[in-house]
């Protein structure tokens, strides 16, 4: 039996999954592995397909985060390279494709059903309008979909490094805080897991806010941002709520300022792992308020419908759907 090998690679993990040929969407094996304990993509292909006892894989399709330039990606935060003909190579697959990571959840929002959405703005929903999907996680992801024909195309983007555009004091002085850290200070530098650490940091430093002993701790033993959130949700420690709470109203801000771009009359979904996380914060107001805080363009930002994609693994669909395409 011929298979199919699908990958989500992100900087933090990466997911692969092999399902068969014949278009059964059940996974024959699927796993998932910390990205950043290995040197390179073929170590951790190398080791599940080792593992899946698979060698007959007659289709590909791997999402990456970068931009995709032809056949090839350079990882944006991970210190990889990755070659689509060496991979083939190298594993005997047949047919094999790149496409950016959000891409990927581009394809996949068409598969998910109404249990994995949760919509945070009902807005008014137009057949075949644009959709948009942003996603934070390890980066920054931005995707958008148009219809063209019988279907949705999918176009890619690095929308997540534009420019941050602070929206008051607190937020300018923020900026002015990362300015010494970075060269340039795009969004993803904010709305991110790395993002999330740099305002605790700008919020401890600056003295807005004292964290206690207990986060520190748990910052120091795990991982930092999983800790805040954990913080923020269970224990609702005044220093993390007031990191997330910033953060959420950030990452409203930078997709208002998308929708007001793109006109996503069919939808905006926000993926990504810390949204999943964090639906609770989600739900708290501070996000659709920096969405919504456009001046004369408020009440415009109300219509569009703003969907919390809460199934993780829709880049991995998106990636199965483009990977069957590649099937003669």
């Amino acid at each position: 039996m011929c298979h199919i090998l699908t990958g989500d690679i992100g900087g933090t993990k990466t997911l692969l999954r092999i399902t068969a040929e014949n278009g059964a969407s059940v996974p024959l094996f699927q796993k998932s592995y910390p990205s950043v304990k290995y040197g390179n993509l073929a170590e951790i292909l190398e080791e599940f397909l080792h593992e899946a006892r698979v060698t007959d894989i007659s289709a590909a399709c791997l999402a990456l985060p970068g931009p995709v330039s032809g056949r090839r990606v350079k990882l944006t935060n991970l210190p990889w390279e990755v070659d689509a003909d060496k991979i083939a190579l190298q594993f005997g697959i047949g047919r094999i494709s790149l496409m950016n990571d959000f891409e990927a959840v581009g394809f996949g929002i068409g598969t998910l059903s109404a249990t994995d959405l949760l919509t945070i703005q009902p807005g008014e929903s137009r057949t075949k309008g644009v959709r948009m999907v942003a996603g934070a996680g390890t980066g920054l992801g931005v995707t958008w979909l148009t219809w063209q024909d019988d279907g949705y195309a999918v176009h890619a983007s690095e929308g997540g490094h534009m420019d941050f555009a602070p929206a008051d004091d607190m937020q300018y002085e923020l900026l002015r805080y990362l300015q010494k850290r970075y060269s340039h200070v795009s969004y993803e530098r904010i709305v991110s897991g790395p993002g999330l650490i740099a305002i605790f940091d700008f919020l401890r430093d600056k003295g807005h806010a004292i964290p206690s002993s207990r986060l520190l701790a748990a910052m120091r033993d795990g991982d930092p941002a999983e800790a805040i959130s954990h913080f923020c949700r269970q224990i609702d420690e005044p220093v993390a709520r007031m990191t997330m709470n910033l953060f959420m109203q950030i990452y409203g801000a930078f997709v208002g300022n998308l929708a007001l771009a793109l006109m996503p009359r069919g939808g905006i979904y926000i993926a990504g792992g810390i949204v999943a996380k964090n639906i609770q914060a989600m739900q708290q107001g501070t996000f659709m308020h920096g969405f919504r805080n456009k001046g004369r363009y408020t009440e415009l930002l109300g219509t569009f419908p703003v969907h919390v994609v809460k199934n993780t693994q829709v880049g991995l669909q998106g990636a199965g759907l483009a990977a069957f395409r590649l099937i003669p």
